[in-house]
C-alpha cells in the first residue's frame, strides 16, 4: 500500500490517562485469528477500589477517549469496561460529590457539561460500542452503559439506579433510554424504586444483549446461585426468570457464592465473538447503520440533557447536598439520611438550611 500522510483529528495529542486504561487489542477474525494491522480499542475504567466510579478527571479522559477511538481508522470496535470482577461502574465518585460539589450548584453544572459530553462521545462514536460489564452497572454506570449500543454480562453483575435513594435523580440518561429499552412500566420500576436488576432480569428485559456464567466450583462454571435462572410459573401462572431467590435457597446461594471463584474468561469470549463479527462489515455502512439504529436513544438525550445538567445543578443545594454526603459514609455503616424526618419537615414548611441538612446525617440519628 502507498504511504500516505495523514490528517489527525484528535483533540489533543496525548491524553492524560490518569483512572483510564487505554489500550489497543489486536482484532481477530471469527476462527480467532489475530489480523495485522487491526485493532480493538478498550477502554477499562481504572478506580476498582471505589468500584470504578468515575472522577471529574476520568470523564475528561473518556470524552478525549471515545473521540480518539471513534477517529482511529484501524479500530474494529470499541469495549467499554471496568477494572476488576466486582463493578464496571457505580458512576460518579462520591467522595468528590459529597466534598467538593455538594452545596457547590455552579461547580456541579459545569462538572455536568462534561458528563453530558461523555454520553454523546458515545453515542456519536463511529466505532460499534461493547460495554463488558464485568460487575455492578448503577446509577450513573448504567446509564453510560446504556449508552453504549451493545452489552454482554458475567450472570453475577447487578444492574440499577440509585437517585431517589441517594439525592438525585437518574436523567443522566436512565430517564431517556430505560422507556426506550425495557418499556414504560419498567423504566418506572427501575427508575423509582431503585431495586436492583439482577443480570438475568437485565438480559430479560434487554438491557443486555448476551450474559455467560463467571462463578466457577470445582472447575466448572455453575449460573448465579443468588437467583432463579430456569422459566417456572409462579402460583398466578406468571413466568419467572432471573428472579432472586429468597428464604432458605438464597442463604444456600450464598455459601455456594462464597465457595467458588469467579472467572471471567467466558465474558472474554463473548468480547472477542462479538468484535469479530463486525470486520466482515463494509465499515462505513456500519457507522451510518449505527447512526440510524442509535436515534431513539440521541432523540431523547438531546431533548433533556441541557435541561437536566440546569436541575442536577440546583439540585446540589438541596437533596443532593445531603444524600451524596450521607452516601459517602464508609461501606457498612449506614448510608442512607432520615427519609422520615426529611418528609415529615417538609410537610410543615422547614427550609433548607445548613442546620437542617446537619440534622438529616446519618450521624446525627445516633445523638
Amino acid at each position: 500500500m502507498p504511504s500516505v500522510d495523514l490528517e489527525n483529528h484528535n483533540l489533543v495529542s496525548e491524553i492524560d490517562t490518569s483512572g483510564v486504561i487505554l489500550e489497543k487489542r489486536p482484532a481477530k477474525t471469527p476462527d480467532g485469528n489475530i489480523v495485522e494491522g487491526l485493532y480493538n480499542y478498550w477502554i477499562t475504567l481504572n478506580n476498582p477500589s471505589q468500584y470504578n466510579s468515575y472522577t471529574t478527571d476520568m470523564v475528561k479522559t473518556l470524552i478525549l477517549a471515545f473521540r480518539e477511538a471513534s477517529n482511529a481508522r484501524d479500530v474494529v470496535a470499541v469495549v467499554f469496561t471496568g477494572a476488576g470482577d466486582k463493578a464496571f461502574c457505580t458512576g460518579g465518585n462520591t467522595k468528590e460529590y459529597a466534598e467538593y460539589y455538594a452545596g457547590n450548584p455552579q461547580e456541579y453544572r459545569q462538572y455536568m457539561r462534561l458528563f453530558n459530553d461523555m454520553v454523546s462521545a458515545i453515542l456519536g462514536c463511529d466505532k460499534p460500542v461493547i460495554c463488558r460489564v464485568n460487575g455492578m452497572r448503577i446509577g450513573g454506570g448504567q446509564e453510560i452503559g446504556m449508552a453504549c449500543d451493545f452489552s454482554i454480562t458475567h450472570d453475577l453483575a447487578k444492574f440499577g439506579q440509585a437517585g431517589p435513594k441517594h439525592g438525585s435523580a437518574p436523567i443522566g440518561g436512565a430517564t431517556d433510554f430505560l422507556p426506550v429499552m425495557v418499556g414504560c412500566e419498567q423504566a418506572m420500576v427501575s427508575g423509582t424504586l431503585c431495586e436492583p436488576w439482577s443480570a438475568h432480569k437485565a438480559y430479560r428485559m434487554g438491557i443486555v444483549c448476551d450474559i455467560v456464567p463467571a462463578l466457577k466450583i470445582d472447575g466448572e462454571f455453575i449460573a448465579n446461585p443468588l437467583v432463579v435462572t430456569d422459566q417456572y410459573l409462579d402460583q398466578y401462572g406468571k413466568i419467572i426468570m432471573g428472579e432472586s431467590k429468597s428464604g432458605d435457597a438464597l442463604a444456600r446461594g450464598k455459601e455456594t457464592l462464597k465457595a467458588g471463584e469467579i472467572d471471567l474468561s467466558l465474558l472474554d469470549q463473548k468480547i472477542d465473538e462479538i468484535c469479530s463479527k463486525f470486520i466482515t462489515t463494509f465499515p462505513d455502512c456500519m457507522t451510518k447503520t449505527l447512526e440510524e439504529l442509535r436515534k431513539p436513544k440521541i432523540n431523547v438525550w438531546n431533548a433533556n440533557k441541557e435541561n437536566s445538567r440546569a436541575w442536577l445543578a440546583l439540585n446540589m443545594m438541596t437533596e443532593a447536598r445531603a444524600g451524596f454526603r450521607a452516601f459517602n459514609e464508609p461501606v457498612g455503616r449506614d448510608r442512607e439520611i432520615d427519609f422520615i424526618a426529611l418528609r415529615q419537615a417538609l410537610a410543615a414548611g422547614q427550609p433548607w438550611t445548613p442546620e437542617f441538612t446537619e440534622s438529616l446525617m446519618p450521624a446525627s440519628r445516633k445523638k
